[in-house]
């Protein structure tokens, strides 16, 4: 079998959880004796690339850095994407399974894979689900996790608020006729965005349901994503549950609590992408609140391979000032994750968006390392509150503050004991399985 995978971003120039469950995923396919190639858009050269990346063919085709609206919006095909049209048909894969929703990956690519009759599987990996939220984040205002419920007026102020305009005037805007908002929309340029944002909300409702249309399979990665989707109308026969696991085999679990307690001073560990929506920011001011006669170590670690993520760790770095409890560190590669994890005594997730994921939790609890996570998405899934780890209101720096005090305080009441409750998470392997029981039907 031939299979596809399309994504939004690859190696080399694009480290993150997508691409790692990809290149997982691809390995075990190839082993598996089915032929595979990756596809991915690529928005800073203007020439096609051909290239391997762990034995596996990668095309990279070239998209404008700036699109124009029709084409952020998939409302056309974004300039560049007949190269990639071109070289499905040339291929001709049986699958192509798609992994991102951006521009240049979308309901156009889908459609002209449809027209071309290769079957298409989707994986959302992030949390817009597809066109479910136009944000991308799941968190109502940003500030809190959203019902998953889309509504137009509700979605369109959530949307407007987070392009920085107050809430009341994102209500009084979102509340605005379908009909008015979409005549208003085709004014260019910001004002046209702003005004149009109702009816964009709609739009998207409609590409949805085009989209189910026309894949064979919608693949989420846990259950709350799941019932957000039927609850928007998603037909629950295209859904399919296939949760993540860890990448690594094998990994040595570190000694029992009971034979290697937690000892002082606690070292806390986040380790991931260096980006504001996952709550590094609050995350070090509630470390930076806990009084400095309390020892404790915090070292934020994650890939800095361009100007954002090296600007965003120097903020980091800045906003904890001289505390010498908070680090700010590069990433790691990935065979080193498990070794790395098996070091600290918890490892964070401070996100303050919906998490599909993120694996590095499943990873850590593979070694025995427990989680102190917001209660957003998946994260409250794996989670346990008080069994083995705990669940924090995202974003809020007081309670975060609270958390890493208690923990550093009486590590034998709070993480020797989430230890004790750790489970082996299931593998990439289970998850390849899964894709070819599906891919086969």
């Amino acid at each position: 079998m031939k299979i596809v995978h399309l994504l939004g971003w690859y190696f080399p120039d694009s480290v993150g959880g997508t691409e790692m469950y990809v290149e997982g995923l691809c390995r075990r396919l190839r082993a598996a004796g089915h032929d595979v190639l990756i596809a991915a858009r690529d928005s800073q050269h203007a020439t096609p690339a051909h290239y391997e990346h762990d034995q596996v063919p990668v095309f990279r085709y070239p998209i404008p850095e700036q699109p124009n609206r029709d084409e952020a919006t998939h409302r056309i095909a974004v300039r560049g994407a007949d190269r990639l049209y071109r070289w499905l048909a040339a291929e001709h894969p049986d699958i192509l399974h798609v992994h991102s929703f951006t521009t240049g990956v979308g309901l156009p690519e889908i459609r002209e894979a449809h027209r071309l009759g290769i079957r298409v599987i989707v994986t959302c990996h992030l949390p817009g689900l597809g066109y479910m939220c136009r944000t991308g984040e799941l968190m109502q205002w940003g500030r809190y996790p959203c019902d998953g419920i889309a509504i137009p007026a509700k979605c369109a102020s959530c949307s407007l608020t987070r392009l920085g305009m107050p809430e009341f005037a994102a209500r009084m805007v979102g509340a605005m006729p379908l009909t008015v908002s979409a005549g208003l929309g085709r004014i260019p340029g910001f004002v046209g965005t702003t005004l149009g944002m109702t009816a964009s909300v709609r739009e998207l409702q409609t590409f949805q349901r085009e989209m189910f249309e026309l894949v064979e399979r919608f693949v989420v990665l846990n259950d709350t994503a799941r019932r957000m989707l039927i609850s928007n109308g998603s037909p629950a026969e295209k859904l399919v549950l296939n949760r993540l696991g860890v990448s690594h085999p094998n990994v040595s679990r570190k000694p029992a609590p009971e034979v290697q307690p937690t000892a002082s001073p606690v070292r806390f560990l986040y380790l991931g992408r260096l980006h504001p929506t996952k709550g590094l920011i609050p995350l070090v001011r509630a470390a930076a609140a806990i009084p400095r006669d309390m020892s404790f170590r915090l070292d934020i670690r994650g890939p800095q391979i361009d100007a954002d993520s090296r600007r965003f760790a120097a903020d980091l770095q800045a906003l904890a000032g001289d505390d010498p409890r908070v680090t700010v560190g590069t990433g790691v590669p990935g065979r080193e994750v498990p070794v790395l994890l098996a070091e600290y005594d918890v490892l964070l997730c401070p996100s303050i968006t919906f998490e599909n994921g993120p694996t590095i939790a499943l990873e850590a609890m593979a070694v025995g390392t427990p989680i102190m996570a917001s209660r957003v998405g998946n994260l409250a899934e794996i989670v346990d509150d008080g069994g083995n780890g705990q669940l924090v209101e995202p974003g809020n720096i007081e309670r975060w503050s609270d958390a890493l005090a208690r923990a550093a305080a009486n590590p034998a009441a709070t993480i020797d004991r989430w230890r004790a409750g750790l489970r082996q998470p299931r593998t990439m392997d289970d998850i390849a399985a899964d894709y070819l029981t599906l891919y086969a039907a």
